[in-house]
């Protein structure tokens, strides 16, 4: 049950003075997410992004033009519209020792405007100012008071995000009755951790970002913002940490081997294993020998060898006589996977099939026939391995690559063909540590840092568009000497509503270059005809293939050494990485091109210069992480992750530590939250909606 303390800021908006239907319409589209309900409280989350402060004084000669200034002017003449003009404003004309201002209003009446502006009354009225033919105007002020009232006014506003046809008087209006709402709440948080941050209290915090006295209130560093995104934090960490305990309490099982499998691949293999590959397996293991369910994150950059990893723990699962799948989110990764892999099994003398929507008739039902008895040890497919037909003799151990393209839903539906099956999550996103903690924080975390011994760097490069002609030449030398050459654009086809290259059409602009060589991939395709166009190019009938990014995750063709971005002002950083990954995997030196179109913006521009400057695919997150946000980073509407309305991470990524470390420390003591601090943490649980988070997270 939800406390009742919390009963004010779960009521309906419109139980608040001048919210009726139509407004908490637009409320509704403003503050939540589709199919959410509108509370009081989601008023109280929605934080000002900046202020007009009225108490800076200017005069109207040296008011510049554009800017919000507040003047003190005396009233000296109204200019109602005439009987022949009636659609004409209403100007109303004022002066200060400097100069005359007209205050001009649209369809305003005359006896209204007389009331607000007696003449020869001193006021105080604040706006934006328009020079026009020499004179000041200011259309409709945001303030206007006689200078005694004025005095006792709050010249200091907030400004909020808005939808159309939602006014920021009637926000702030209802903002103020949600406050006035507001009890005063137990403390949740530990008091070492409000001393050392010097945080105020949570309803201080609201009131003081909501009413600033000053714009260093609306700081992100601030005291009350630093507070209120804690609090987000540890609410997400603590339902993490709760949904990690319902998990791993549901025991697994041991999955304990002799290690003939593992040694027969690690023979077979074409290279030794890095340290941080070797690492990675041993902490593996040991989670798969242990009673508990193993939930742990594979973080490795573009090129890692995350694969071999995850095989040596499918190679311990068969050891242990249990099954494995390997699930992808493309058909093209997918296959890819199974070939690269298969012959490892081969020399190991494990059997593995791959299993996607593409399998029909007699080759599927084989195929199903020896999933069930245990025969296939190792199945790879796609979201096709969860459908119902498909039982497993004993599915121990769940491979899942790149997380964020799978939702919560469907890991539960995997997880449920296995008895609690072992969770190995990988992925190639190079995600920040902290979007690690706020997406994963149930699990542990193995990072690959660096790349397989062998690989050479890549040269990166920015260019103009102009360019374009030089390249071309450029890429003609590079083919007649064997290499191969990505060139990925945006688009599939050209469309009025945007200047973007299209693949279609730079496919056949380079091929009046180059004929029969180019190839073409992009999503719209079917599978069939990816599998083909990519089969071409790897194998060398084709030595340029023009993609959309759907090439981005994991498409390996070693001889591949160029690689040609265009429009890469318009990718973000982490996605730029992910596709300069598909080359430098041979013994050739490799370039990428970023394309530019000027000029660049600043943000286009510091990209861009990251991207020349290094190849670590988790400096470039965090940089991506402070010149986007989180929400772009791996788009968290498709990705599962955490959609933080108070918390900024690029800002407050220090606390989601403190968060954890405090979230983990809470459960070791009070398991239950029944200590005076666990109610108070209860109330923060159902305050940030984490009562119905707790229920999906279960999955893991």
């Amino acid at each position: 049950m939800r406390p009742t303390c919390l009963d004010p800021l779960f009521a309906a908006v419109t139980t608040l003075d001048g919210v009726g239907p139509k407004v908490a319409g637009l409320l509704q589209t403003l503050l939540v997410r589709s199919g959410q309900t509108l509370r009081v409280r989601d008023l109280l989350f929605h934080l000002p992004s900046g202020l007009i402060d009225r108490r800076r004084r200017e005069e109207v000669l040296s008011a510049s033009q554009g800017s919000i200034v507040t003047l003190t002017v005396r009233i000296d003449r109204h200019l109602p519209p005439g009987r022949a003009q009636p659609s004409a404003p209403y100007r109303v004309f004022a002066q200060d020792e400097t100069g005359e201002i007209a205050l001009t209003y649209f369809r305003a009446k005359p006896a209204w405007m007389e009331n607000l502006f007696p003449v020869g009354e001193t006021m105080l009225v604040s706006g934006k100012v328009e020079w026009f033919n020499g004179r000041a105007q200011m259309v409709h002020p945001d303030f206007a008071a006689p200078l005694a009232e004025a005095e006792n006014l709050s010249l200091v506003e907030p400004i909020y995000p808005l939808t159309a046809g939602l006014s920021g008087k009637v926000l702030r209006r209802a903002i103020g009755q949600a406050l006035e709402k507001t009890p005063d709440l137990s403390e949740w948080i530990e008091p070492g951790v409000v001393r050392k941050q010097t945080f105020p209290g949570f309803r201080r915090s609201l009131e003081r970002l909501h009413d600033p006295a000053d714009g260093a209130e609306l700081d992100p560093a601030s005291p009350p913002a630093r507070r209120l995104a804690y609090d987000e934090f540890l609410a997400n960490q603590l339902a993490l940490a709760l949904s990690r305990r319902k998990t791993r309490g549901a025991s697994g099982r041991r999955l304990e081997g002799d290690g003939r499998l593992l040694a027969r691949i690690k023979h077979a293999l074409p290279f030794d294993l890095t340290e941080a590959q070797a690492s990675a397996i041993c902490e593996i293991l040991a989670d798969m020998a242990k009673p508990e369910r193993m939930l742990r994150l594979l973080q490795g950059d573009v090129g890692a060898g995350k694969t071999v990893v995850a095989l040596m723990a499918m190679a311990r699962a068969a050891e242990a006589g249990v099954q494995s799948v390997l699930l992808a989110p493309t058909e093209i990764l997918a296959r890819q996977h199974a070939s690269g892999l298969s012959r490892f099994c081969e020399a190991a003398g494990i059997r593995l099939d791959i299993l996607t929507g593409r399998d029909t008739g007699r080759s599927r039902a084989d195929k199903l026939a020896r999933i069930e008895s245990g025969e296939t040890r190792i199945v790879v497919g796609t979201h096709a391995l969860f459908q119902e037909a498909v039982a497993y003799h004993d599915l121990g151990l769940v491979v899942v690559d790149e997380q964020h393209r799978f939702g919560v839903h469907q890991r539960i539906q995997l997880q449920e063909k296995g008895a609690r099956p072992d969770l190995l999550v990988m992925t190639a996103t190079p995600i920040p540590r902290t979007l690690v903690l706020a997406a994963f924080g149930d699990m542990d975390v193995s990072r690959l840092a660096g790349k397989p011994k062998g690989r050479k760097p890549i040269a990166t490069v920015a260019l103009a568009d102009e360019r374009l002609p030089d390249i071309v030449r450029r890429i003609g030398s590079a083919i007649e000497a064997g290499d191969r050459v990505y060139w990925v654009c945006p688009l599939v086809e050209e469309s009025e509503k945007s200047d973007l290259t299209a693949a279609e059409e730079r496919a056949s602009v380079l091929r009046q270059f180059f004929g029969e060589k180019v190839g073409l991939v992009h999503g719209r395709m079917k599978g069939e005809e990816k599998d083909a166009a990519m089969a071409a190019f790897k194998e060398g009938r084709t030595a340029i293939i023009v993609a959309t990014t759907v090439i981005e995750v994991g498409v390996d063709v070693p001889d591949a050494s160029i690689i040609v971005i265009e429009h890469a002002e318009r990718f973000g950083l982490s996605q730029l990485h992910q596709l300069r990954g598909r080359v430098g995997r041979g013994d050739k030196p490799s370039s990428c091109v970023l394309l530019y179109r000027p000029p660049l913006g600043e943000t286009a521009a510091a990209r861009l210069k990251i991207m020349r400057e290094t190849e670590d695919g988790f400096r470039i997150a965090e940089e991506d992480l402070k010149l986007r946000g989180e929400g772009d980073l791996l788009g968290t509407q498709q990705s599962g992750m955490p959609f933080f309305r108070l918390a900024k991470l690029e800002h407050h990524a220090d606390l989601m530590e403190v968060a954890r470390d405090d979230a983990r420390l809470i459960l070791a003591t009070d398991p239950d939250l029944k200590s005076e601090r666990g109610e108070a943490l209860r109330t923060l649980l159902y305050l940030f909606g984490k009562d119905e988070a707790i229920k999906l997270l279960r999955s893991g």
